[in-house]
């Protein structure tokens, strides 16, 4: 029964930062030239940094590309669900804190799947090596304001003792 009651948590929080992620990207972002630059991939590397990986995936996945199709940039679907669901397993769920040495690196090669990822993304949709690269300085303003709030967030998080004090999260610890 105790099994069943954590997988229900789980898929909760799950829903809970596909939410977030969801609004964060669909209705606080700053369109460019191809897309919109965003701070909800913050919350992508903290589901990542508290869920399991599964269920940090679905969260991440269902959210952004949620965003993406109901905000009217459809043809960025695909590769959201690829870039995102990469981008969870730079992070663990796994250390005592969200702000591990693990997760703190892991924000380099997030920073390389958005800005390669979706570059890559936009050469096959255009059929271009070169109009692509007018959309890097927003890859570079959305990591680096995602990963500043992911930054400041899991500090205080980590200041409150959150993960000691959520059993639901220091579970994965074991």
């Amino acid at each position: 029964m105790q099994q069943n009651t954590t997988k229900v948590k789980y898929l909760v929080l799950s829903a809970m930062f596909a939410a977030l992620i969801f609004v964060l990207t669909a209705y606080l972002h700053i369109p460019s030239h191809t897309g919109y630059t965003h701070v909800g991939d913050a919350f992508i590397y903290m589901a990542a940094s508290l869920l399991p990986t599964p269920y940090a995936i679905g969260a991440s996945v269902v959210g952004a590309a949620m965003a993406d199709a109901l905000s009217g940039y459809v043809i960025w679907v695909v590769p959201t669900i690829i870039i995102k669901a990469l981008t969870v397993f730079c992070f663990t769920n796994k250390a005592k804190t969200i702000l591990c040495k693990r997760n703190l690196f892991g924000l380099i090669p997030a920073f390389a799947l958005c800005v390669g990822g979706y570059y890559l993304a936009e050469v096959i949709i255009v059929q271009n090596w070169i109009s692509p690269l007018a959309g890097i300085t927003g890859y570079f303003v959305q990591i680096g304001f995602s990963g500043g709030l992911y930054l400041v967030l899991g500090f205080a998080l980590d200041r409150m003792g959150f993960k000691q004090r959520n059993r639901i999260f220091s579970q994965n610890n074991a």
